[in-house]
């Protein structure tokens, strides 16, 4: 669904649940991270992309004093969110995305109005995609709207960080929450995960799109891994005598070579090396150097897999097609996106041959891990936006 369709969508659902039109409607996009992986909280650069499958939401003031009441239209579930009081956790789960962040405006002194509200979201659930921080920038949205109290997008994404850390209780990084807010149609966002600096990268080629694949798999080896990745990585900044990975360079990895364990000297040269391939990336979209960036996404996704060892089968097996199907049958590069361990792949590839390309990887990879996959392509999309009010 176009972002029209999807936001006409659910308007007629907040129509038919609440008996009136909506006077508000906003929307943010989830994201694909195209270069940059297991970087951001090593002081890095990441470079993610808005895609064209959003949260969107439909509101109108209530008569009903101290309450939100929300609709989601998708699994017709319904909470009440207290607002007389300082807003806290509570039921259902998903609604503490949106609690969150309506105790980041309250914070702020922002008085909440009474509001029904329905959303509706087409950015897939557990994919890697940010479906957590697309709905959390859309809440934002909202409350700009029906407050008229327009906050810095940086701000804004900030906020929506804070609400996943303390309501959602994830310890996400910066990206998710930035490029929702803070993308531009057509543009990359290259983001300075240390000094927050972001600066639109241009992809204006109409030759190339980006193809997501989602593996439907899902390893629960996640959170626990990617502490152990943390820690390493400060264990290797701290024997280089550097404050983060992001100081280190691949010239003084190789002298310090001796003083590290094989898997921590593995695990900074995978970080060492993604800063330097995304710095490149960026260049070479701006050129569009399809063939260079496209091998700047293997390289990242071989490092991934044997480096940092957050790969699995079915990613892999993802790659692996896409490495078949190759240069000639329009596939530039491919990569596993996200923190790893299932969830996405990313593709870049020629816009004229995306029907063959996806029939191919979907016969491909059922054939060889018996699963369906789900994939679509989409070209760099718009932040947060208000549609209507």
């Amino acid at each position: 669904m176009k972002l029209q369709e999807l936001s006409d969508h659910v308007a007629a659902e907040f129509q038919k649940h609440y008996g009136r039109p909506a006077r508000w409607i906003v929307a943010a996009p989830g994201r694909v991270n195209v270069i940059g992986e297991h970087t951001d909280y090593n002081d890095g650069f990441v470079l993610p992309m808005a895609i064209e499958r959003y949260a969107v939401m439909a509101a109108d003031a209530t008569g009903e004093p101290g309450k939100i009441s929300i609709y989601d239209a998708h699994f017709k579930e319904s909470a009440t969110i207290d607002i007389s009081t300082p807003v806290t956790k509570g039921q259902p789960k998903w609604s503490n995305y949106i609690r969150g962040v309506l105790a980041g405006f309250q914070h702020r002194g922002v008085k909440i109005p009474a509001l029904d509200v329905a959303f509706m979201s087409t950015v897939p659930l557990g994919g890697g995609l940010s479906s957590s921080a697309a709905l959390e920038v859309c809440t934002a949205t909202l409350m700009e709207a029906a407050t008229g109290r327009k906050i810095d997008p940086v701000e804004k994404a900030l906020l929506a960080q804070k609400a996943e850390h303390e309501f959602a209780g994830v310890p996400c990084g910066i990206m998710d929450q930035f490029i929702s807010a803070l993308g531009h149609e057509g543009h990359l966002l290259l983001l300075d995960c240390r000094t927050r600096k972001t600066e639109l990268v241009p992809m204006s080629d109409p030759s190339v799109e980006l193809l997501v694949v989602n593996t439907n798999v899902k390893h629960e080896l996640g959170s626990g891994e990617y502490a152990k990745r943390r820690a390493e990585c400060e264990e290797a900044a701290h024997i280089l005598g550097v404050k983060s990975l992001r100081d280190a360079t691949a010239d003084q990895l190789e002298k310090a070579k001796g003083k590290l364990s094989e898997v921590v000297y593995r695990r900074a040269r995978h970080v060492i090396g993604e800063i330097e391939r995304t710095v490149h990336a960026a260049e070479g979209i701006r050129h569009s150097n399809w063939p260079t960036v496209g091998n700047l996404m293997y390289a990242s996704h071989y490092a991934l897999r044997d480096d940092y060892e957050v790969s699995c089968k079915e990613l892999d097996v993802v790659v692996d097609i896409a490495e078949e199907i190759g240069y000639k049958g329009g596939v530039y590069g491919c990569r596993m996106t996200g923190g790893g361990f299932g969830g996405c792949c990313v593709a870049l590839v020629k816009a004229s041959a995306v029907p063959e390309i996806t029939k191919r990887i979907a016969a491909e990879y059922k054939a060889r891990t018996g699963i369906d996959s789900v994939i679509f392509a989409s070209r760099p999309a718009a932040g947060a936006t208000i549609i209507k009010g």
